[in-house]
């Protein structure tokens, strides 16, 4: 059917999709304040630790245990200092970097793995499914953090280590999520049209299978973010994660312990830092649930139809 001249300008008028998913997110406050949020962390993680580490790692007796919001010693220690007298404020700041990094790094590493595995599983023969299913088994036979335990007794808790621990841990939510939706989709009209049309397995993997799975994929590994992040901030505070003179919040919160009765604010500033970020993602991966389903996008967008 040929475009009449009234069609013309509504399809010119069409916004562009990163345009429409930003107006979407300014219609839903919490998830923007969230999104702002991370990236302010996303800011600290990357120059962080090239602007403060000098002032994050200067130790000074006198500042021992400084309380919080005491103005006179500049606004480094606007959250108090620890135990050495090195502001908090700056040492969150640094600590962000390994935070964010092993977290992204264990989620990057599992989602790209267990999404290829799932992949595989799905769609091709019985027995490839048996095999990567069974591995994703015996994976799952063990508790997550006991297993990071039981590794890391045995390797050095280096960052590289925590994150190839961590991952491993996680690539089974990305293989049963990628498999059960592969299932699905394959018998979907375009996946036949296209298998007749002579296009090759993998062709139809990763043009017109993972396209339709990758929404629910991004919107699983914005939530499990804050998983490994708690994971690894749990190892960290067990003294099995990263050490000094490396930092990451969990550690923070692990130093600050025997000064809780005391000097509450160093565990409570790195504690509060993994809340907020762990709010976030929660509430961004909520946001983005909605946002990325056809079915469901509508409650965000029927804002823009109101006079």
């Amino acid at each position: 059917m040929a475009l009449t001249d009234t069609d013309a300008p509504v399809m010119a008028d069409a916004p562009h999709p990163l345009v429409s998913m930003a107006r979407m997110l300014w219609r839903d406050k919490l998830a923007l304040c969230a999104a702002l949020f991370l990236l302010i962390v996303l800011f600290c993680a990357l120059f962080g630790p090239t602007l403060l580490d000098d002032i994050a790692t200067k130790q000074n007796l006198r500042g021992r245990n400084a309380p919080p919001f005491d103005w006179s010693r500049g606004w480094v220690f606007w959250l108090g200092g620890d135990a050495l007298g090195r502001p908090l404020l700056a040492r969150i700041i640094v600590a962000a970097q390994n935070t964010i990094m092993v977290a992204a790094g264990a989620v990057a590493a599992s989602l790209i793995i267990g999404t290829t595995l799932g992949l595989i599983a799905g769609y091709t023969s019985k027995t490839a499914s048996l095999i990567i299913m069974r591995l994703a088994d015996v994976i799952m036979s063990f508790p997550s953090l006991l297993l990071a335990v039981i590794v890391l007794y045995m390797l050095e808790p280096a960052v590289g280590n925590l994150i190839i621990v961590l991952a491993i841990t996680r690539i089974p939510v990305y293989l049963r999520t990628a498999r059960a939706e592969v299932l699905e989709i394959r018998e979907r009209m375009f996946v036949q049209a296209a298998k007749v049309m002579g296009a090759s397995t993998r062709r139809i993997i990763f043009r017109h299978i993972l396209p339709v799975v990758a929404p629910t994929l991004i919107t699983i590994a914005t939530l499990d973010f804050a998983f490994v992040m708690l994971a690894e901030s749990s190892l960290s505070f067990l003294g099995i994660g990263i050490q000094p003179p490396e930092i990451t919040w969990g550690l923070m919160v692990s130093q600050g312990r025997p000064y809780l009765t005391t000097a509450w604010w160093l565990s409570f500033w790195p504690g509060l830092a993994i809340i907020l970020t762990t709010l976030s993602l929660n509430l961004l991966s909520n946001w983005m649930r909605t946002a990325l389903d056809p079915v469901q996008r509508w409650r965000l967008e029927i804002a823009r139809k109101k006079p």
